[in-house]
């Protein structure tokens, strides 16, 4: 969990130290939506597109819309959409284009290029500043359980709006209210009922900030894990992760979950791929 104010850990609030290389955080999936589209889609589709978009600017330098249609193959309806709210979150900006040699008659055209802020995105020194620094710590200050430590007080510094938002919803909404929180800060979750034969929910994280590191300090996730735990008052367990290869960041969380009893709370890292 991580927004401005906030850092990222295996998946939460995003600081500056730890920040991954992916592209926007929520950029407007809910501009031109078409009717019954899910917000899973959304989360997933719509900001993988949008990435595509920012990437083919980095590599390409400033760009019109035709230009990235062609090279994208989208349709420049599709392209000025995700433009529009790609400039929105200041990923990136409209200029005229540079023109050398003659001036033609008519006006120039618009180009698209990233900003500072959509070029630090993509910027993966401090996935390597991170992980060399938890490596430091991990072999200086007492070896996995110094990780552990920094994971949890993180965490802890990290807590309050998570917490707020929790128990101002009903219990039965409170995975929802749990999801949308994470989603303000850029991990992109859903909450849909678990498949049948089980009986509950799952807490779906379709973006990890910190997934490079988390990849060498599983402990960045575990220290995730239990503090969901700890906030829906109930035992969960973490069935896949992003940064052991999984697609989604997936939590089980059952049903009947006491959750004012968060002293009894218990988080698991059992199952497939876990964190």
């Amino acid at each position: 969990m991580q927004g401005t104010a906030r850092p990222p850990g295996g998946g939460l609030p995003r600081s500056e130290e730890l920040r991954n290389n992916g592209v926007v955080k929520n950029v407007g999936e809910a501009r031109e939506t078409p009717v019954g589209t899910s917000q899973e889609e959304l989360a997933t589709g719509e900001r993988s597109t949008r990435n595509r978009v920012a990437r083919s600017i980095l590599d390409h330098g400033p760009s019109t819309v035709a230009e990235l249609a062609g090279r994208l193959g989208l349709t420049q309806a599709a392209v000025r959409r995700h433009l529009d709210a790609l400039v929105a979150d200041d990923v990136v900006e409209a200029r005229e284009q540079r023109v050398y040699g003659a001036r033609t008659r008519g006006r120039p055209a618009k180009v698209f290029a990233l900003t500072d802020c959509g070029r630090d995105a993509f910027d993966q020194s401090y996935d390597t500043l991170a992980a060399d620094a938890l490596r430091f710590i991990q072999e200086r200050f007492g070896g996995d359980e110094a990780v552990v430590a920094f994971a949890r007080a993180r965490i802890a510094e990290q807590a309050a709006a998570y917490r707020a938002a929790i128990e101002s919803a009903a219990p039965e909404e409170r995975t929802e209210a749990l999801a949308k929180a994470l989603s303000a800060d850029g991990y992109a979750a859903t909450a849909r009922s678990a498949p049948l034969p089980h009986k509950g929910e799952q807490l779906c994280q379709h973006h990890c900030p910190v997934a490079h590191v988390a990849e060498k300090f599983p402990q960045l996730c575990e220290a995730e894990t239990e503090f969901f735990s700890q906030l829906l008052g109930t035992h969960v367990q973490r069935l896949a992760t992003i940064a052991h290869g999984d697609g989604v960041c997936t939590t089980f969380i059952p049903d009947a979950a006491p959750a004012h009893k968060t002293h009894n709370a218990s988080a698991s890292t059992a199952g497939r791929n876990p964190a």
